[in-house]
């Protein structure tokens, strides 16, 4: 089997993988409803109000998170997650009826992203760490890889069948069919074979759990670099779902169908960068510095696109760089953490991660609504270029490692540790005794 997809030799993982799958493509399809309901029905043309939307159901993970990956530490995973899916469902569900029946407003759909966003939270870091459970240590990094993969996969098609069903049968029947995807996840957990999994050690409830959580996360500077970047780019940066709205609506004048369209092709570069993810046996903190700096680079060429057929383009670069990002991170936490403090460090690195969406999403809209939606993504772009470039700073000087970016020949940003300068300064060292010998001689 390729080295890409290895992880799909174990039984469990590939229950796992498919179920997520279908899941996956019905959250995106729902998202893009979600938005566009927002964006041109209940409110006039307001980013704010989709930046609001976006920020409710992103807020509980700043509040629950620490106590939900306490939950993923201390109970049966898998039955955790059968109970998230089913809530998920039910809520979609709830919202489906409610804009079938012609009653939704507003503030409906607000109260379902809070409830929505509440479940989520608890669901982020089992889901994270549950991943451990089906595969041997080794090919960890594989699972978290093809787990992205999955996922833009389903953005890939999501997006776009959702702007299709949203111009054929409305929103509330895209919502009702996200609610069935959940039974693929549920169907998948209850198939699995207990005694092909490899559970992590639990803990049972003490004192001060919450604290050690913290205090691990703050021992350890490598998670703090990473969790500082891709937390100010998610804050400013990774609010695809209403930039592309207003640069569709509002900048170029396309539709739902246009609409969904972007998000299908931004997840064109995601794929690809999950692919490549996944074929990784041990990414590193400057994947994370060098991708990030690539992901301000590439918005601010997208917020410059002068038409939609050029801005579609623009996407690709943007999602490449943004999942290597998101991914090396994920990486690198999991496989650097104690199993018995990974729910909580993943639980922490999830508030990071999803927590800034609802302090960034409002302000990004307001920007967008303000100054123009090219904005909206500029200011992405330029706290990623500064945030990158601070980071691989402080890096240098805290770490004692040395940057370099190389533009010639395949451009990327390199941090060298101080053990490489030595072999590299021996290698030197060697080749200079080498030539003055040949020379002496």
């Amino acid at each position: 089997m390729s080295p890409t997809f290895s992880s799909l030799q174990f039984r469990n993982y590939r229950l796992w993988f498919a179920g997520a799958l279908v899941a996956n493509i019905g959250t995106w399809m729902q998202r893009v409803a979600q938005d566009w309901l927002v964006l041109t029905q209940l409110s006039d043309e307001s980013g704010v109000a989709v930046g609001i939307t976006t920020a409710l159901q992103f807020a509980p993970v700043l509040l629950l998170s620490p106590w939900a990956g306490l939950l993923a530490d201390r109970v049966d995973r898998r039955k955790l997650l059968i109970a998230t899916q089913v809530g998920q469902g039910v809520l979609a569900g709830g919202l489906g009826l409610l804009v079938l029946s012609g009653n939704a407003q507003l503030w409906h759909v607000y109260l379902f992203a809070l409830a929505l966003g509440c479940v989520t939270a608890i669901d982020g870091p089992v889901r994270q760490t549950f991943v451990a459970e089906l595969v041997p240590a080794a090919k960890l990094s594989n699972a978290v890889g093809l787990n992205s993969a999955s996922f833009n996969a389903a953005r890939l098609i999501g997006p776009g069948v959702a702007g299709l069903l949203i111009a054929a049968v409305g929103t509330g029947w895209v919502f009702l069919i996200n609610a069935a995807t959940f039974a693929a996840t549920i169907v998948a957990l209850t198939q699995m074979r207990m005694s092909e999994m490899r559970p992590m050690p639990t803990v049972v409830r003490a004192k001060g759990q919450l604290r050690e959580g913290i205090a691990y996360v703050r021992g350890r500077s490598d998670i703090l670099v990473i969790m500082v970047v891709v937390g100010a780019v998610s804050t400013f940066g990774l609010n695809f779902q209403l930039t592309s709205a207003m640069m569709a609506r509002s900048e170029f004048g396309r539709g739902a169908g246009e609409y969904g369209i972007l998000g299908s092709v931004l997840a064109i570069g995601s794929l690809t960068g999950a692919l490549l993810a996944a074929r990784r046996e041990r990414p590193r903190v400057r994947l994370v510095i060098g991708s990030a700096f690539a992901f301000g680079i590439a918005t601010g060429v997208m917020a410059l696109m002068p038409t939609y057929p050029a801005f579609m383009v623009a996407c690709i670069p943007v999602g490449l760089a943004s999942l290597t990002m998101m991914t090396a991170a994920n990486s690198t936490i999991q496989m650097t953490t104690d199993p018995a403090v990974r729910g909580r460090v993943m639980a922490l690195y999830m508030m990071v991660f999803l927590g800034a969406t609802p302090i960034g999403s409002p302000i990004v809209g307001w920007i967008g609504q303000t100054y123009g939606p090219r904005w909206a993504i500029g200011i992405g772009s330029i706290t990623a270029l500064v945030v990158a470039t601070g980071a691989a700073l402080w890096a240098r000087w805290r770490w004692d490692v040395r940057v370099r970016y190389r533009v010639r020949t395949r451009p990327h940003l390199e941090i060298v540790t101080p053990r490489r300068l030595r072999a590299e300064t021996a290698v030197e060292l060697g080749a200079r005794e080498a030539a003055d010998h040949q020379t002496a001689a």
